[in-house]
């Protein structure tokens, strides 16, 4: 029988006790599929809708509650993928029921959606969102990911305008991301935002590389170098964080 979208989700994995994905400790939940192709990802392995494991709404749910002592108050639910916005129905239903009990919910997404009815009422029921900048110049962000940045940055100004909390994040690739100039754009447009609570520079590594192997994927960035810390010291000295 036909799983019912709203009350399944496909999964990619869980991580019990994640600590760098939003406040305190978290439940992270790895939700499968993304319509982008960063040329950075490190799980490749998520792209697919057809991978991961369908798991139902009761399932997960009742997973989260047996780490409740552990996650609540100060810490909660964290939901990133892949692209976790795309299976934003069964999300709804999940948060309905993290609200009920109290329990803080977060999104880790890169906000390339169409805001319609469903969108606006899943952020209404997220306490904060991880936005994942991808790239300030819309089309140095196509070249990088496959689509402009068009509806990301109308998804922060969203967030904004409906005094929603979020933490920007943007990932420092060499020869990519790390220009003075788009750099200071992209300081610009995090300062017009009103409710940014953090900002997040993390350092590009290849250690996703063999997924893309393992795959027969060839790796984008063969030739493109880690990021050091003198590279994040230095995007943080621009954007002033």
């Amino acid at each position: 029988m036909e799983k019912n979208i709203e009350y399944y989700a496909k999964v990619h994995s869980i991580e019990s006790f994640g600590t760098v994905d939003g406040p305190g400790i978290r439940f992270i939940l790895f939700l499968q599929g993304c319509s982008l192709k960063c040329k950075y990802c490190h799980n490749r392995d998520t792209w697919d809708i057809h991978g991961g494991e369908f798991k139902s709404l009761d399932e997960i749910f009742d997973n989260i509650l047996r780490y409740k002592n552990y996650i609540y108050p100060n810490g909660g639910v964290t939901v990133t993928g892949g692209e976790p916005l795309l299976q934003y129905e069964f999300l709804i239903e999940l948060f309905k029921k993290l609200k009920k009990e109290r329990i803080h919910t977060c999104i880790d997404t890169s906000g390339m959606v169409i805001i319609n009815d469903k969108i606006k009422e899943l952020i209404d029921l997220t306490d904060l969102f991880l936005l994942d900048i991808k790239h300030i110049d819309p089309e140095k962000c196509k070249e990088l990911v496959g689509i402009s940045n068009k509806r990301e940055l109308e998804f922060a100004r969203y967030l904004s305008d409906n005094n929603k909390h979020m933490w920007i994040r943007q990932v420092l690739v060499p020869g990519f991301t790390d220009d003075e100039q788009d750099l200071l754009k992209l300081k610009e447009f995090i300062n017009s935002l009103k409710t940014v609570d953090r900002v997040e520079i993390l350092p590009y590594h290849n250690m996703g590389k063999y997924k893309w192997e393992e795959l027969n994927f060839k790796y984008e960035l063969d030739d493109v170098r880690t990021a050091t810390d003198e590279d994040i010291e230095r995007a943080k000295n621009i954007l002033e964080i």
